[in-house]
């Protein structure tokens, strides 16, 4: 297959680019920057120089292309305060790429979020596609969610649509995410904090784990499939305080929701869900199989070792 990607040199799709050329599919990938290009290159790929808001150049791609992983978006603008505009390129985009793919029975596949489907229980594939689900979002994460539904829908317009719900920690060697933002206030603070009783859990998902359900997906994921890319179902957040306290010889303590706001500022939000979620289905429909270190595990080996961002 030639499968154009979004995203293609960032965290994710530094992976899947060669996860996909390994198993035998041409790669065209997006770049915005010479040094994306320059990556791009040196893995194997043919490079497309352009952005989400080049909609013809990107109309173009998916056109000639055999399926299209969708993984870039505009993270830098949401968690500066933007997050509804960053959805709203997001859901251009998508409807570009339907308009180029519609009736086709081509791939279609986009990143999506695993956090905060349900509340109170394990997440599973079944949630997170009637708009009621969105009831308890606001905002921006409410956006991205509906701009999952609306992909899913596309099977109806004669596309294999799939949304791959990632982990909110994709983690692995050179992560820049939500962990190491939390390691970074630890050793500014001086203590690794959770919030309450840090009971409630973080789906997690080793980086090349998540590249190789992406290839799944593209490669035979049934339209309309929503898939979990989570390796682990649900980390404490007090086991991620522990381990990050004992990796920098810091204490470990216990902050109420008000003190946790000044002290994780924008993180203080994500870090006080309890979203747990299964991957049974996604392993029984496409075989896949979660093979990389767990969560725990990286932190020690990596995230405390890292230099201060």
């Amino acid at each position: 297959m030639r499968v154009f990607v979004t995203g293609a040199s960032g965290w994710i799709g530094s992976a899947v680019v060669p996860e996909l050329i390994d198993a035998g599919h041409e790669v065209v990938g997006l770049a915005r920057s010479d040094a994306g290009a320059a990556a791009l290159a040196k893995a194997g790929a043919e490079v497309l120089r352009g952005t989400l808001d080049d909609l013809d150049g990107l109309r173009g791609a998916a056109a000639a292309s055999d399926g299209v992983i969708h993984l870039a978006f505009q993270h830098d603008r949401a968690f500066s305060g933007d997050f509804e505009g960053a959805a709203s390129t997001d859901r251009r985009v998508i409807e570009t790429f339907a308009e180029a793919l519609a009736g086709s029975d081509r791939p279609f596949v986009i990143a999506g979020g695993a956090l905060g489907l349900a509340s109170g229980r394990v997440a599973t594939e079944a949630d997170g596609r009637d708009p009621a689900d969105l009831a308890h979002l606001g905002g921006g994460p409410q956006a991205r969610l509906a701009n999952a539904q609306f992909t899913l829908g596309l099977a109806a317009r004669g596309i294999r649509s799939s949304v791959v719900r990632l982990a909110p920690s994709v983690h692995g060697d050179g992560d820049n995410g939500f962990i190491p933002n939390v390691v970074n206030i630890a050793r500014e603070k001086g203590v690794s904090a959770y919030i309450g009783d840090g009971a409630n859990r973080w789906p997690a998902v080793h980086r090349l784990d998540a590249a190789r359900l992406f290839r799944l997906a593209v490669e035979k994921a049934p339209a309309g499939s929503a898939l979990h890319g989570v390796g682990e179902e649900g980390v404490p957040l007090r086991a991620i305080a522990e381990v990050i306290g004992e990796q920098l010889d810091v204490p470990v303590v216990s902050l109420t929701p008000e003190e946790a706001a000044g002290h994780f500022t924008w993180l203080a939000g994500f870090l006080a869900v309890d979203g747990p979620a299964s991957n049974t289905l996604t392993r029984e429909l496409l075989g896949w199989q979660p093979t990389g270190p767990g969560l725990l595990e990286d932190i020690a080996a990596h995230y405390c070792k890292q230099p201060a961002a």
